[in-house]
């Protein structure tokens, strides 16, 4: 099935039924009084999480989504109907945007959850309503209200613990393949990913984080070059990112330093907000750099990158073809994450098993990372 993450649409509330103006006549009941009914109110339409659904394809096509009207009031006390409602079903981590203000109306983020986005109008009023001791014969009725209408924007941004960054041909696919149950496309050109793909990366028993890997991004993306700009919305709502950075390019004119500091300078230029996320350098693909040169390339890597860029976060060194030292990582990245829940969810014992974080590790067993 296509991936796609955006869509806007139509919807437009069913309109509340007229109430009736309605007298009561029957056989030796000359002067009955009012007897006319309220009209029905009009469906209103609703957005409902569904975590069974990865895609917004369905709203690509279909543009237009509108509730029933209510029925009008009727003689004999006879109430109209209320329109049908409409439930639109759309992925775990759509963000619905009023298309006109820009204004945030939902933020699905929980399976099943449904919020109202276009209320049905009220049904108008029978005459029964507005009878008296002084107006017994009431002519008196009040028609049904308009629903809401609105044009509404639908961004799809998965939701992921870790967010994978870097050019194309970095080793994202790999890496997310060989830690995590996702079998993403993976051939030595530019470009293989197209959409993103999430994995899930088990620790150990009920220890485990979701993984997102979008296309790649080269330099120009903000301005529109490339792909990965298209994507860099999803990963919006991650806690880490993991920098992926080829050190042994095919290329020997290619500098990593340079590419590096260049998609770094992208994420700035996109959302200053994404920039500031905790993001961890991955320096990829040691399995091509021989063993006595490891240490020295890295070494610069590291030197001549933090120079550039003033950035002092964690730094370590894998292959995702060979799987050395991604355990490791995977590890460390789960105790970061685990940290971030006891910050945001003290200071209950449970709080971290309702976040969905699993155990916490032992730190005294952890491998120290290997660079």
């Amino acid at each position: 099935m296509k991936f796609i993450d955006e869509a806007t649409i139509e919807v437009f509330a069913g309109k509340g039924g007229n109430g009736s103006g309605s007298f009561r006549r029957e056989k030796f009941i000359p002067k009955g009084g009012p007897d006319g009914g309220d009209g029905g109110r009009g469906g209103s339409v609703f957005a409902q999480a569904d975590r069974n659904l990865n895609t917004l394809i369905d709203y690509r096509y279909s543009k237009q989504y509108r509730a029933k009207s209510g029925e009008h009031g009727r003689g004999s006390d006879c109430y109209g109907a209320a329109g049908d409602d409409i439930v639109l079903k759309m992925p775990v981590g759509t963000t619905i945007i009023n298309a006109d203000t820009g204004l945030v109306v939902a933020d699905l983020t929980e399976h099943d959850q449904r919020v109202l986005i276009a209320k049905g109008g009220d049904g108008g009023l029978g005459n029964i309503h507005f009878k008296s001791s002084v107006n017994r014969a009431p002519r008196q009725f009040t028609k049904g209200k308009d629903g809401e209408q609105a044009r509404l924007k639908l961004e799809l941004k998965v939701l992921a613990d870790v967010g994978l960054l870097g050019m194309p041909n970095a080793g994202k696919s790999t890496l997310i393949a060989a830690v995590s149950n996702a079998r993403p496309k993976i051939a030595d050109y530019p470009f293989t990913t197209l959409h993103p793909n999430l994995g899930v990366v088990r620790i150990g028993h009920a220890q485990s984080f979701v993984i997102a890997d979008v296309p790649g991004l080269i330099e120009g993306a903000a301005e529109g070059a490339g792909l990965g700009h298209q994507f860099l919305k999803h990963l919006s709502r991650t806690r880490v990112l993991l920098h992926l950075v080829d050190i042994a390019p095919f290329d020997e004119t290619v500098d990593p330093v340079r590419e590096a500091v260049a998609i770094v300078e992208e994420l700035r230029k996109y959302d200053e907000a994404l920039w500031q996320k905790p993001r961890w350098l991955i320096l990829n693909k040691i399995d091509m750099v021989q063993a006595d040169e490891r240490k020295a390339r890295v070494d610069d890597f590291v030197k001549r990158y933090r120079k550039q860029t003033g950035w002092e976060g964690p730094v370590h060194a894998i292959s995702s073809l060979t799987g050395e030292n991604t355990q490791t990582l995977m590890r460390l990245v789960y105790e970061n994450l685990v940290q971030q829940m006891q910050v945001e969810f003290p200071p209950e014992p449970d709080a971290r098993f309702r976040a969905g974080s699993g155990t916490l590790l032992d730190p005294s067993s952890t491998d120290s990372p290997q660079e």
